[in-house]
């Protein structure tokens, strides 16, 4: 039995379907339709080693290796490259992973490559008492509710994603060259909706536009995608997976009390170049604020 409890708010569903590393090849056809209705779907509750936590996470598409190891940091168990441990913990003077224990922006994973991901996983394994709460935003939404002047004035825009820092502001070990280019409005691979695409708000400028026009655009954007009706926060449990879709979401991370401890384990998915189709523009939001009863 699969059971699949949207969380009420704009985005973001619980799946019920006991331990995931029973599932068949049609309960993963069940999930993933959940995981495209519904954008961030939520697992509880379970206990997996590595290398089951891999081929969960392959259900999704083909995975992402994780980032290289900077100075400072636990070299990467070489045996699952396609871990990355985020963390604030420090063992031995050595880093346990990235992105420690202050705020992580609002963004999309990798946005600043040419193909950006299509999802992340996260799976819990030690959550602090207090803070770390993620956030996730509806990008559909954000496109649709747009005023229609607002709508024509971004259609057919792209942003130059120039991502030389992390989510926590800290330089990207791994970012080379000048970034990318992508539409303000992508068309989503697979549900064929239009969404708002929008990255990071740090060191991104919208191409062809003077830096203080470009400047306010963005930010009004911003405001816009992230007013409260469009978000859904999660309060993590140990055994705690969330998977989200970075095509049509952003997401934001809480800071909490560096003397807690918070490990995850992090996954990410392949994804292709964006692109906008000028046909799916009218096309409604494939998701819809307070569609169903929260989940219990």
């Amino acid at each position: 039995m699969i059971d699949v409890i949207p969380t009420g708010a704009a985005l973001g569903a619980e799946i019920r379907c006991g331990d995931v590393r029973r599932l068949d090849d049609g309960a993963t056809a069940t999930i993933r339709r959940a995981w495209l209705d519904h954008l961030v779907v939520v697992f509880r509750g379970q206990d997996l080693d590595k290398a089951e936590l891999i081929a969960f996470g392959r259900r999704f598409g083909n995975l992402h290796f994780g980032t290289r190891r900077p100075a400072g940091m636990m070299p990467r168990d070489e045996n699952f490259p396609e871990i990355n441990v985020i963390s604030n913990v420090i063992e031995n003077g050595l880093k346990l992973g990235n992105l420690g224990y202050s705020e992580a922006l609002w963004h999309t994973d990798r946005s600043h490559q040419e193909k950006p991901l299509s999802g992340s996983l996260l799976y819990a394994l030690e959550v602090p008492p207090e803070g770390g709460d993620t956030s996730w935003a509806n990008m559909y939404l954000a496109f649709e509710t747009l005023p229609a002047a607002m709508k024509d004035r971004i259609a057919g825009l792209t942003i130059h994603h120039d991502a030389g820092r992390d989510s926590a502001g800290a330089p990207r070990a791994d970012f080379k060259g000048t970034g990318a280019h992508h539409p303000i409005v992508r068309t989503h691979p697979e549900t064929g909706a239009s969404a708002l695409y929008l990255g990071r708000r740090g060191n991104t400028s919208i191409d062809g536009l003077p830096e203080k026009d470009s400047d306010a655009l963005l930010d009004a954007l911003w405001a816009h995608a992230t007013r409260p009706e469009l978000v859904w926060t999660h309060q993590w449990r140990v055994g705690d997976i969330v998977v989200w879709d970075n095509r049509c979401t952003i997401h934001h991370r809480t800071a909490f009390d560096p003397n807690d401890r918070r490990i995850m384990h992090r996954l990410q998915v392949d994804g292709t170049r964006p692109f906008m189709d000028p046909n799916a523009l009218s096309r409604p939001a494939h998701a819809r604020i307070g569609s169903a009863a929260p989940a219990t």
